[in-house]
């Protein structure tokens, strides 16, 4: 009984078993399906949420291949001649497929279609000729030989003196111009290169994201970009071969050129200095000169000296600086002044006239002269004598009263002039006076011998103190030159004139100021003879007879002036 029970406990507990095994199994299936159903939802979620990310990147890819396609045709010279060139390819095919398509329906029947075809096709081939004709010359062998080609480098100027250096630097710049031409190009010819190969990722992610028909086109595009770029990489090796030998040329013809210029600057600053140096030591000497040294002449001439020794000595150090040379310099100066005497006589003998003056002595600044030159006379004093001419400024004197009638001009003597002219010099080596005289006439029947002491005092008198001036002088240059008389005294002189007894009147008077004089002691001798009643004035006079016979002279008997009548006036 117990077993039986046993047996049946057990079969319970197995069909309890497979009961909760069978409904078990029944759930795994529903299990794995929402499984799947939930991993399916995923899965089209996921795959719409990078469609559209796709998309917006793609997008972004175009925009940056268009931006460098914009780049390559507007900012490059190298990408238009390329496409230039390719251009010049296409239409060079385009012509020898249309020679092919001539060929062959001129092979067959000359129907009308035929010849339709033959005519247009000829015509579209001319106009191709006409079009490779433009681009023949420049793209038939290397387009890019122009670009290639460095720029020329012209002879380096030659700096041998101070103007040169300009020239000099400007023909640096021009070639520091040309070089950053070049690098530019060069650079630029790069830059095309990165961009083709940007392009190129861009155009190879394009292809794995993009669908098979746009993914075609970007294939043929990638196949031009890449051409290109193999197109480019040789020209850039060889781009970058020729600038390193042209960069190296241009220091090779900048180096002299530095040197040179380097060069002359210091020399052009140690001449600087040298007259810099003879600046401040005339300058010095003409203050000294000007402050320790009252004789306004004396100050002129030395002044003047000095200008000429800073001249001399400025000449000299430039030709010591820049001429290399010195006994080839002077010979040939010797012959060029050979050929300058002959050629300009007149300049050489007025720089022959100066040295005669100025170390001569003969004339100096502020004497009062005079010149005579073909009949005309010139007096006045000498305001400047240069290395070609004397400059005289003329003055009111006796000359212009009686002759000229005109005065205060600027006289420009030649200095040649001493050689072939008189010259007077009326203030020589400090002698300021010169002897004038005034004439006047006294009848026969006059005191003469009174009037003429009157007028020797009334010289006296008024040219007292020029005729001390003058006996001081006198005695000085007496050791330069002979004189046996050096009377100042005033001298009266009487003389027979056929209308009278001609007194004169001589005096030493102002060299610059003779007029004065003469005007002051005139008018004290009309006063003196107002003043005596037993002087008279004789000057000529006609008689004319009216309704009477003039006197007549016997045939043998000549003209006598004493026969003419004088006029006595009395005040």
């Amino acid at each position: 009984m117990s077993r039986y029970r046993l047996r049946l406990l057990s079969l319970f507990f197995i069909a309890t078993l497979v009961v909760f095994a069978s409904n078990d199994v029944t759930q795994i299936p529903h299990l794995e399906q929402n499984t799947t159903n939930q991993t399916s939802n995923q899965d089209v979620n996921a795959n719409i949420e990078p469609a559209s990310s796709n998309t917006e990147y793609i997008q972004e890819l175009i925009a940056q291949k268009e931006n460098i396609n914009k780049e390559l045709n507007e900012n490059s010279v190298w990408y238009k001649v390329y496409s230039n060139y390719n251009t010049y390819r296409d239409l060079m095919t385009k012509k020898d497929i249309l020679s092919n398509e001539i060929s062959s329906l001129l092979s067959k029947k000359q129907t009308l279609s035929v010849q339709a075809q033959l005519e247009e096709l000829g015509k579209e081939k001319d106009t191709i000729k006409e079009k490779i004709q433009l681009l023949y010359n420049e793209y038939k062998d290397d387009p890019f030989r122009k670009l290639l080609t460095p720029p020329e480098i012209e002879q380096a100027p030659s700096v041998g003196n101070p103007f040169a250096i300009l020239s000099g630097v400007s023909y640096k710049k021009k070639l520091d111009s040309d070089r950053l031409e070049y690098k530019n190009k060069y650079q630029s010819l790069e830059n095309i290169i990165i961009n083709l190969e940007k392009k190129q990722d861009i155009l190879g992610e394009l292809i794995e994201l993009s669908t098979p028909e746009n993914a075609a086109t970007y294939k043929e595009e990638l196949e031009s970009t890449t051409l290109q770029v193999q197109t480019f990489l040789p020209v850039l090796d060889i781009f970058k071969t020729t600038y390193d030998v042209y960069e190296k040329k241009l220091e090779e013809v900048k180096s002299p050129v530095d040197s040179a210029i380097k060069k002359e600057l210091e020399k052009l600053i140690s001449i600087g200095g040298v007259v810099l140096f003879f600046l401040v030591l005339i300058i010095g000497l003409k203050y000294l000169v000007k402050r320790y040294m009252s004789d306004t002449e004396r100050f002129y001439t030395i002044n003047k000296a000095l200008n000429i020794t800073f001249i001399v000595l400025i000449l000299f150090t430039m030709l010591s600086a820049y001429i290399e040379n010195v006994s080839y310099f002077v010979t040939v100066i010797g012959f060029a002044s050979a050929g300058i005497a002959i050629a300009m006589k007149d300049w050489f003998m007025s720089l022959m006239g100066w040295f005669v003056i100025i170390f001569g002595g003969a004339i100096r600044v502020g004497d009062r002269v005079k010149f005579i030159k073909n009949g005309a006379v010139y007096v006045g004093d000498i305001v400047d004598i240069s290395l070609l001419r004397i400059t005289l400024h003329e003055d009111i004197t006796l000359t212009t009263y009686m002759s000229n009638r005109r005065s205060g001009r600027i006289i420009f003597i030649p200095n040649n002039y001493v050689f072939t002219d008189m010259i007077a010099n009326y203030s020589h080596d400090g002698l300021s006076t010169v002897w004038d005289g005034i004439d006047f006439l006294v009848t026969f029947d006059s005191n003469y011998k009174k009037a003429a002491e009157l007028s020797k005092q009334i010289a006296k008198k008024y040219s007292k103190g020029y005729t001390d001036i003058t006996k001081k002088r006198l005695n000085k240059i007496r050791s330069h030159y002979s004189m046996k008389s050096i009377n100042v005294e005033p001298r009266i002189f009487t003389f027979i004139e056929p209308y009278g007894v001609k007194i004169s009147v001589w005096y030493h008077t102002n060299s610059f100021a003779t007029l004065t004089l003469r005007s002051t002691i005139s008018s004290e001798i009309l006063t003196m003879i107002e003043e005596n009643d037993d002087i008279f004035i004789a000057y000529p006079t006609q008689s004319v007879y009216v309704d009477k016979h003039s006197p007549q002279l016997t045939s043998h008997e000549p003209f006598d002036p004493a026969h003419m009548e004088q006029k006595e006036v009395k005040s």
